[in-house]
C-alpha cells in the first residue's frame, strides 16, 4: 500500500485513522470557506515538517488540494497515533468555521480521531473558572477543542485589541501597554493617582499587561504550537489572568492627557 493511500493502523491491524478519507472530506468540506492564509498560518503554527504534493484528480479545488496535501503529509510523518491524532484534530478545526465545525468534527470522529471533543469535567474545569466574557467569546471553543494553544492566542491577541481600542492608540503589544496604563502619562486610569497605592496599583496593571504580550502573546504569535505547547491548566491559568486584566480594563477611565 503507497504512503499516499495508505490508512494508519494498531499493532493488531485494526484501523486507527482513515488519512486519505479525512484529508478528501474536510478539504471538500471547507473548500469555499477556508482562505489559503488560514490554511498556511495554521500549519505553520501547528507542524514541524514540509508539505509534499499528492495530486488528486477528483480535487478541482486550490483550498481543498492544500488541506489535502497536509493532512497526507502529516500521515506520513513518524510519530504516536495519540500525537498526530491530536495535530489533525487542531488543525482541522482550527481552519473550519463555526457553520462548519459540527461536520469537521464527525468526520474527525468517523476517520478514527477517538475524540474532538471535550469530556464533561473539561467543561466544567472551564465554567468553573467564572471567566471574563470575551475570554470565554474568543478562547472557549478552542479550549474545548483542546487547542489550548491557540485558545490562550486567540484570547491575548483579543485583549491587545481591546486595549488599543479604548485606549484610541496605534501601538501595539508590549509598547501599547507600557505606553496607556502608565500612572504618569497612561490615558487607561483604573485609580485616581493620588496615593502611592494608587500609583503602584496602576504601575502593576502596566507591568502585568506588557508581561502578558511578553510571555505569551508574542510566543504564541511566533513559534510553532508544537516546540511551545501549553497544556489544560496553564491554560486556564492564563484564561483567568486575562480575565483579571479584561475587568480592570472595563473599570478603566479614558483620560486624554
Amino acid at each position: 500500500m503507497t504512503s499516499e493511500n495508505r490508512i494508519l493502523v494498531s499493532p493488531h491491524d485494526e484501523p486507527l485513522l482513515n488519512i486519505r478519507l479525512i484529508a478528501t472530506q474536510v478539504g471538500d468540506t471547507l473548500k469555499y470557506d477556508a482562505t489559503v492564509n488560514e490554511i498556511g498560518r495554521a500549519a505553520a503554527a501547528l507542524f514541524r515538517f514540509n508539505k509534499e504534493a499528492f495530486p488528486n484528480e477528483s480535487i478541482t479545488s486550490q483550498r481543498a488540494q492544500l488541506v489535502y496535501d497536509w493532512i497526507m503529509t502529516l500521515g506520513k510523518q513518524a510519530m504516536e497515533e495519540d500525537r498526530r491524532g491530536s495535530l489533525l484534530a487542531q488543525f482541522c478545526l482550527s481552519i473550519a468555521p463555526e457553520q462548519h465545525r459540527a461536520a469537521v468534527e464527525r468526520i474527525l470522529v468517523e476517520g478514527g480521531v477517538a475524540s474532538v471533543t471535550a469530556t464533561k469535567e473539561e467543561r466544567l474545569a472551564f465554567a468553573a473558572r467564572g471567566l471574563h466574557p470575551e475570554v470565554v467569546k474568543h478562547g472557549q471553543s478552542l479550549f474545548l477543542q483542546r487547542n489550548y494553544f491557540h485558545s490562550v492566542f486567540e484570547c491575548s491577541k483579543a485583549y491587545n485589541k481591546a486595549v488599543r481600542e479604548k485606549a484610541r492608540s496605534s501601538k501595539d503589544g508590549q509598547d501599547l501597554m507600557l505606553a496607556v496604563w502608565g500612572a504618569d502619562k497612561g490615558v487607561l486610569k483604573v485609580t485616581p493617582g493620588k496615593t502611592d497605592t494608587d500609583r503602584n496599583v496602576q504601575e502593576g496593571i502596566k507591568f502585568l499587561s506588557a508581561g502578558l504580550m511578553a510571555a505569551i502573546r508574542n510566543p504564541t504569535a511566533h513559534e510553532p504550537a508544537v516546540e511551545w505547547p501549553i497544556g489544560r491548566d496553564d491554560c486556564l491559568d492564563v484564561l483567568s489572568f486575562l480575565s483579571f486584566l479584561y475587568r480592570k480594563l472595563d473599570a478603566a477611565v479614558y483620560h486624554a492627557g
